[in-house]
């Protein structure tokens, strides 16, 4: 059983050392910044489908860091542990400053269209404007979640059904 065990593991772990092996060695800033963007794609959420570049109508706050924009994944997270149902998605910040936010669908419905999707991040605007910092900051009502992101940090968004697509939303 332990042999069957470590031999599904190391099956498992195959294709993930592959990669790592012929991923090319950098020093290069942007160099590295696109491996590093290829250990997100095809690991968290298949291939990048669509894009787009949102001009927000905010800029950072200048209380805002990595420490701020983690509680907020983890304030996401944790609100959805504390439903009497499982979570239908999975919140993460990605990069040296927790400045990539990735969201991935668990199930066929939740982020199945483009509609869900943004009416996830409707639900999540509701739940950034209760972080500390962002309660405390007099905002306007019509700011859309990609706004609440951009006053956070966040530069960039992936939101994927973890199936089939993704969207990356670059915030500038």
């Amino acid at each position: 059983m332990l042999h069957r065990a470590i031999l599904l593991s190391l099956l498992a772990l195959q294709p993930v050392a592959a990669a790592a092996a012929s991923a090319p060695q950098t020093t290069d800033g942007a160099a590295s910044s696109s491996a590093a963007e290829s250990r997100h794609e095809g690991y968290y959420y298949p291939k990048i489908t669509s894009r787009e570049i949102y001009k927000a109508r905010t800029q950072v706050l200048a209380k805002m860091n990595r420490h701020e924009r983690l509680l907020f994944v983890s304030a996401t997270t944790q609100q959805q542990g504390s439903a009497s149902y499982a979570p239908r998605y999975v919140v993460f910040a990605k990069g040296d400053e927790a400045e990539k936010l990735i969201i991935v669908g668990l199930d066929d419905q939740t982020l199945g269209t483009i509609y869900r999707a943004r009416a996830l991040l409707a639900a999540l605007s509701s739940l950034a404007r209760l972080t500390p910092l962002l309660r405390d900051a007099d905002l306007e009502d019509t700011l859309t979640f990609y706004d609440l992101a951009k006053l956070m940090g966040f530069t960039q968004l992936t939101i994927s059904d973890g199936r089939s697509h993704s969207h990356r939303v670059t915030l500038q």
